[in-house]
C-alpha cells in the first residue's frame, strides 16, 4: 500500500465498527493517524482496538464526542445522514468518508468498481475468478459490499494485482476521491429509499462511482433500459455497454444464443452454468471487463461453464426427496425477487417476508402467478399476502418466523417442485445480515433432513 504522510498526527473518527470499521482503525493507525473509533455494542473488535491500544468508546454515540477535534471521520455506511452526530458534523465541516475512499487512497492496486440494484455480487465474483486465471503475475482481489473489507485488502495488494471492488450506494456515498479504472454499473432499480428518500437520490448515489472518472477510464453499463443509457451520458469515461435484448457492437451483447464482445463470439448460452436471464447479464458485464484487460476467451469460458454461483443468491442448497431448495436470501427488493421467478419453469413454493420499509408488493403481482403456495413471515406478511392473494395463489400461510416458514413450506411441496426463499425484503425486522438470514434457512433445511 501506499505510505501516505497525509495522515500522520491527524485526529480520525471511526464510527461504526464492524469488519469494515475495524479494519479501517487499524489501517488509519498504521498510517500514523490518532484513531478514536465508536460503537454502540462493545463488540470483539473494540475489545481487540483496546487491546492494540486505541482509544475506543462505546455504549453511546452522543454528539460530545465531536469535542475532541476530528479531522475526518471514517462512517459505517449503514449509519444514516440524518444521525444526529453526522448531522453536528456536517455542521462543523468535518469532512465524512466510508471505509472504500479511505481504501482507494492508499491502494497501489487499480479498482474495478461494481455497482447497481441487483446483480452486484455475482458480477464482482465473475470478474475476480476471470482475472485471477491465467495471469502472468499478481492477483486479483474481491472486496467491498460483498463482505471483504477493503481497507484490509488494499493492504496486501500490489501494483501487480486488481482489485474488484462491490460497491453499496451507502459507500458510494461516502466518497470523494473515488475513481475505479473500469466502474460497472448492473441496473438501477427502486431500493433502500427509507435510506436516500427518493430515487433520484438514489441513482445519484449509485453514479458517483463513475462521478471522478477520466476519458480514460471505462464506464461498463447495462443499455438494456433508456433510464441507464442516459445516465451513460454523464460519465467522462469511455462508455462501453453491455445488453441482453439489444445488439451492441460497442460493447458486449447477446445475439441468439451467443455472446458476443464488439463481434467476437466468446460463448455460447448453453455452456454457462449459472441459471436464469438475469445472469446472462452479469456474465456480459464481466466479459466486457475481462476483455477490456486483455483476457483471452479460453479463460473467459473457464469460468464462465464452471462457475455456479455465490452464495444467498438463487443458491442451489440442495434436493429433498425430489424437491430441489434454493437459497435467495440476497433478494432484499421486489425486483431481486422477480428475477428469483423467473428463474424457474417448475412448480414454485416460495417464503417470502420481511422488514417493512412503507412500500406496497403490487409489482410481484404478476410474477407471484408463477407460484403454487407462498409462505409468509416478518413485518411484510400482510402486505405481501394482499399481493399474494391478488395473483390468486390459491395456497396462502401466514407465520411469524422464517424457521416455521421452512417447516411449512416444505408440507406444500411435491417431488418436482422447487422450495425458493426469496424474500422480497431486508433482514434487518429478524436477522442483522441477509447473509444470516441466509445461513438460518439452510440449517432449517438441513433439520427437514
Amino acid at each position: 500500500m501506499k505510505q501516505l504522510k497525509s495522515y500522520v498526527g491527524k485526529k480520525v473518527l471511526v464510527l461504526g465498527l464492524a469488519k469494515s470499521g475495524f479494519n479501517a482503525a487499524i489501517l488509519l493507525t498504521k498510517l500514523g493517524a490518532e484513531v478514536t473509533a465508536n460503537d454502540q455494542q462493545n463488540s470483539s473488535e473494540a475489545t481487540q482496538l483496546r487491546n492494540l491500544g486505541l482509544n475506543v468508546i462505546t455504549g453511546n454515540n452522543s454528539i460530545e464526542i465531536l469535542n475532541q477535534g476530528f479531522d475526518l471521520i471514517v462512517k459505517n455506511p449503514g449509519i444514516n445522514y440524518e444521525n444526529p452526530l453526522i448531522q453536528v458534523a456536517l455542521e462543523r465541516q468535518i469532512p465524512i468518508i466510508t471505509e472504500p475512499e479511505l481504501a482507494y487512497e492508499v491502494s497501489q492496486a487499480p479498482f474495478i468498481g461494481v455497482t447497481g440494484t441487483n446483480g452486484k455480487t455475482t458480477t464482482t465474483t465473475l470478474i475476480r475468478l476471470i482475472l485471477d486465471q491465467d495471469r502472468a503475475k499478481g492477483h486479483a482481489y474481491k472486496a467491498g459490499n460483498i463482505g471483504i473489507p477493503v481497507s484490509k485488502v488494499v493492504q496486501e495488494a500490489t501494483a501487480d494485482d486488481d482489485v474488484v471492488v462491490e460497491l453499496s450506494s451507502f459507500q458510494l456515498l461516502g466518497t470523494t476521491k473515488l475513481r475505479p479504472k473500469i466502474a460497472v454499473l448492473t441496473n438501477i432499480y427502486e431500493a433502500h429509499l427509507d435510506y436516500h428518500k427518493t430515487r433520484a437520490n438514489y441513482v445519484k448515489a449509485k453514479m458517483k462511482i463513475t462521478a471522478n472518472q477520466a476519458v480514460t477510464d471505462y464506464f461498463v453499463v447495462n443499455f438494456d433500459k433508456l433510464e441507464w443509457r442516459e445516465l451513460s451520458r454523464q460519465t467522462q469515461a469511455q462508455v462501453v455497454p453491455f445488453s441482453r435484448l439489444k445488439k451492441s457492437t460497442a460493447g458486449a451483447y447477446q445475439d441468439g444464443n451467443t455472446l458476443y464482445f464488439r463481434g467476437e463470439p466468446i460463448i455460447d448460452v448453453s455452456e454457462i452454468v449459472l441459471p436464469g436471464q438475469h445472469n446472462l447479464e452479469n456474465c456480459l458485464a464481466a466479459i466486457a471487463v475481462a476483455k477490456l484487460l486483455g483476457k483471452s476467451n479460453e479463460t473467459i469460458k473457464k469460468v464462465l461453464t464452471t462457475f455456479q454461483g455465490v452464495k444467498h443468491r438463487i443458491q442451489f442448497v440442495q434436493e429433498i426427496h425430489g424437491r430441489r431448495v434454493y437459497n435467495d436470501s440476497k433478494a432484499t427488493n421486489i425486483e431481486a425477487t422477480i428475477v428469483a421467478l423467473q428463474s424457474f419453469e417448475q412448480p414454485i413454493v416460495l417464503i417470502a417476508g420481511g422488514l417493512d420499509r412503507g412500500f406496497n408488493f403490487d409489482e410481484l403481482v404478476e410474477p407471484l402467478k408463477r407460484v403454487k403456495a407462498i409462505v409468509l413471515y416478518g413485518e411484510t406478511k400482510f402486505l405481501m399476502q394482499t399481493a399474494a392473494k391478488k395473483a390468486e395463489i390459491k395456497t396462502i400461510a401466514l407465520v411469524d418466523r422464517l424457521d416455521d416458514a421452512v417447516e411449512q413450506a416444505y408440507q406444500f411441496t411435491n417431488e418436482g417442485d422447487v422450495l425458493l426463499l426469496s424474500p422480497a425484503a431486508a433482514s434487518w425486522d429478524q436477522f442483522k445480515t441477509f447473509e444470516e438470514r441466509g445461513d438460518r434457512f439452510i440449517e432449517d433445511i438441513e433439520k427437514l433432513k
